[in-house]
């Protein structure tokens, strides 16, 4: 491999770390199973501490009692039982804690191609903002935002690990309407 080989293989990874923004939503975000894992995305550095999970004005009440995911079946951008059951929750609280805006993550499992898998979490991203919309919760309040397949919960090549990519995370944050 030649140096000019290995400098613009260098630069590419360079390229691709700097394209890794650990602050992409701002200071007082809450982004338990979302693309940094558990608990609050920030704490200590200006975000939002989850609280307990016992107080159901925190934050840890909503990611852990209401839930704060919802899946999808293969394909598939529309509601079940079960996550209308979990979006019913979302509104209840989030009707009741006007001072939280939301983030909705869509994601896909990595099976279809990126544009296809974009485009397939936007609409699953847009449902549920539109039954949180329907249930009385201001549509300032709600942004969406797809990842398609580049944020898997699960790797691996099978049906169990994919039914955990097929969802949307909702990500809550201080500060309605930003």
């Amino acid at each position: 491999m030649n140096f000019a080989m290995k400098a613009a293989l260098g630069l590419a990874v360079l390229g691709l770390a700097a394209c890794n923004n650990p602050d992409k939503y701002g200071d007082g975000v809450v982004d338990p199973g979302g693309a940094y894992g558990s608990g609050a995305y920030g704490a200590g550095a200006g975000g939002v501490s989850q609280g307990n999970i016992n107080d159901p004005n925190s934050p840890a009440y909503f990611n852990g009692r209401v839930g704060d995911m919802v899946h999808f079946l293969v394909d598939q951008s529309t509601l079940s039982g079960e996550a209308i059951q979990i979006l019913s929750g979302q509104a209840q609280w989030l009707n009741s804690h006007p001072q939280y805006s939301a983030i909705i993550e869509g994601h896909a499992d990595e099976q279809g191609t990126r544009e296809y898998n974009l485009a397939l979490g936007a609409r699953r991203a847009s449902a549920v903002q539109e039954y949180l919309i329907s249930q009385g919760v201001s549509s300032a309040r709600l942004r969406t935002v797809s990842y398609g397949k580049e944020r898997p919960l699960a790797t691996c090549a099978a049906e169990s690990c994919f039914a955990q990519n097929r969802r949307a995370v909702t990500v809550i944050s201080l500060g309605a309407g930003s």
